[in-house]
C-alpha cells in the first residue's frame, strides 16, 4: 500500500463528529447498536501495489487481506466505513475510515500519510513456516 494521503468526507462536517485534532475525529461507535461508547475516526485513501506480496489481486472495490490485517493489526485499529461508493467509483484510490478506542492509536496510524506500508514474506528458520511481517517506508 502506498501514497497514504488524508481524507476528509462530508460527514465529518456534521454535528455527529467533533474534530479532536489535524483528521482525527471523535463520534459514536456506530458499529454497536444503541452504542453511547466514543471511538475516535480518521479517513485515509491510498493504492495497492500489485507487485507486492499480498497485493496483486488488490482494487479499491476488494482491498487485499494481508497487507491490511497487518495494518490493522500494527496500528491497533479496525475499520469503519468502506466508502463503498466511492471505492466503486475509482480505478486504482482506495477509501477507508479506520476507528479506535483512543486518540493515540488513531494519530499513529495518520503517521502512515506520504508514506508505503507493505507485507514481506519470510520463513521461520526452526519451524520453516512462512510468515509476513510490515515494512513502513
Amino acid at each position: 500500500m502506498k501514497d497514504f494521503k488524508d481524507y476528509t468526507p462530508k460527514k465529518y462536517k456534521t454535528a455527529e463528529y467533533q474534530q479532536m485534532g489535524d483528521g482525527i475525529y471523535k463520534t459514536k461507535h456506530r458499529m454497536l447498536e444503541h452504542s453511547q461508547e466514543e471511538i475516535f475516526v480518521t479517513s485515509l485513501s491510498f493504492e495497492m501495489e500489485p507487485e507486492r506480496f499480498g497485493e496483486k489481486e488488490g482494487s479499491p472495490g476488494n482491498i487485499a487481506q494481508i497487507p491490511m490485517e497487518g495494518l490493522l493489526d500494527e496500528f491497533n485499529v479496525f475499520v469503519t466505513d468502506f466508502y463503498d461508493e466511492l471505492n466503486r467509483g475509482s480505478e486504482q484510490t482506495c477509501y477507508l475510515e479506520f476507528g479506535s478506542f483512543y486518540i493515540d492509536d488513531i494519530k499513529k496510524l495518520r503517521t502512515l500519510i506520504g508514506k508505503k506500508l507493505y507485507a514481506v514474506l519470510y520463513t521461520d528458520e526452526k519451524s520453516k513456516r512462512g510468515y509476513y511481517k510490515m515494512v513502513l517506508e
